[in-house]
């Protein structure tokens, strides 16, 4: 605890870092506020069919996500989640098309164009999202709910939604820049987090009424919980350390080099961004269900216990977890940077062989990685099977245990860069977090 205090007081000696993250701070108490704004022209007192529809099923994931707006009929409803598909497009386009490699290779500029590329798609997805959550919206509330009527509102409701979504952009791309961790993950992450009370507390409600053996059951699930947690944060920082030899350099009448180093492989080196594209393109049927998950296409889709679900949702897990380590990952890039500095792998011939040899052993590491990453993906559809209540299943697993350790350690190593560079102790026993090394 000493050291705790200790390590709170050093981050507020550091005056960039406080600014920081009170900037960080002051723009999610913004988005948290915005999730409760509900649409003009929609009596709130209205909402209770709409919040039952969000409670259960693949709709209490997206509310999940949008942090509760989505069942609030907020101005930020439609959450950062048709961001999240656009970037996967543009990502997948970037493995296919020339044009995008081309922009890609360019650096800065290049990275400009496609986030430019991006947000224009994004207002293209909203733009078929926004009728459709209005469209859900008259299907759900009763009419006395709807203060406003007609073409003219729908559409006024279709661009303040779009403009929410926006905004919400706008608030993770300023913190990214000028704020602490990466915006959009801790946008996702507080929405998240911001259901975690409620959840527990109507899964604590719900064993309390149970006439015998309630809070022993409550006491397991969070046992449960926490080696779920631990094996999550595992997956996480796990690595796998390849030998680098360092030749000997002869400089004057000294020598230098000769020893040995470690490269750190890791085995999910795709973090979280799997899951969260997975997940992004699960919400796609309710798009063309109008957010109705018991017609159309989402009827196969829309039941987050469901064989086809899961299923679908493992496998999409999986292939994203190898995309995404391609994308990160450029063994031929850490091959030429070892023969530059007159490195090699003991055993394997400098340059393209020792591409390959990286490029093996990141496959074989990332095989498990990725299946582990699967079903820590699908575990809270087997915590609802055991009775567990919907809303705190969601936290067994899937993308909002994983978006939470994976952003939570990500922001913390940012401010132990902090602390570290200014020569203060960071965060844990031995200064650092362990996965930093190397």
């Amino acid at each position: 605890m000493k050291k705790l205090i200790t390590t709170i007081q050093n981050i507020f000696k550091i005056e960039e870092l406080r600014t920081r993250i009170g900037y960080t701070i002051l723009l999610l108490l913004v988005y948290r506020l915005g999730s409760f704004v509900v649409l003009p022209g929609i009596d709130p007192l209205q909402l209770a069919n709409l919040q039952s529809q969000s409670s259960e099923g693949l709709l209490a994931l997206l509310n999940l996500f949008s942090g509760g707006a989505f069942g609030n009929a907020s101005i930020f409803a439609l959450g950062i989640m048709p961001y999240i598909s656009a970037s996967i497009v543009i990502q997948l386009l970037g493995m296919m098309i020339p044009y995008f490699q081309r922009l890609q290779r360019e650096g800065e500029s290049g990275r400009r164009k496609m986030n430019q590329m991006t947000r224009y798609l994004t207002i293209i997805i909203l733009a078929f999202q926004g009728p459709a959550y209005i469209a859900n919206l008259h299907a759900q509330l009763p009419e006395a709910a709807f203060l406003l009527k007609g073409f003219g509102y729908n559409l006024f409701a279709t661009v303040i939604l779009i403009g929410g979504t926006m905004f919400v952009m706008w608030l993770g791309e300023r913190i990214t820049d000028r704020g602490i961790g990466n915006g959009i993950s801790l946008i996702i992450t507080v929405g998240i987090l911001a259901r975690l009370p409620f959840a527990f507390v109507a899964e604590a409600g719900s064993r309390f009424n149970e006439t015998t053996g309630g809070l022993m059951m409550l006491v397991v699930e969070l046992i449960i919980l926490f080696f779920i947690f631990m094996a999550t944060i595992a997956l996480v920082q796990g690595t796998r350390k390849i030998p680098v030899q360092y030749a000997k350099r002869i400089i004057g009448n000294k020598q230098y080099g000769g020893v040995r180093q470690y490269i750190p492989l890791k085995i999910n080196a795709a973090g979280v961004m799997p899951i969260i594209f997975a997940q992004a393109l699960m919400f796609i049927p309710l798009l063309f269900s109008g957010f109705d998950a018991t017609r159309g296409i989402a009827a196969a889709f829309g039941d987050y216990t469901g064989f086809w679900y899961n299923f679908t949702s493992g496998l999409m897990v999986v292939a994203f977890t190898y995309f995404y380590t391609a994308v990160t990952v450029n063994p031929t890039m850490m091959a030429e940077e070892m023969k530059k500095n007159g490195g090699f792998i003991p055993g394997v011939k400098p340059g393209k062989r020792t591409a390959e040899y990286i490029d093996a052993v990141m496959s074989r590491i990332t095989l498990p990685g990725s299946i582990f990453l699967a079903l820590v993906a699908i575990l809270p559809a087997f915590a609802m099977m055991l009775g567990v209540n919907n809303q705190f299943a969601q936290f067994y697993g899937g993308t909002s245990l994983l978006i939470m350790v994976g952003v939570v350690l990500d922001t913390l190593q940012q401010i132990e860069s902090y602390l570290l560079n200014r020569h203060y102790d960071g965060l844990m026993k031995t200064g650092r977090l362990r996965g930093r090394n190397g």
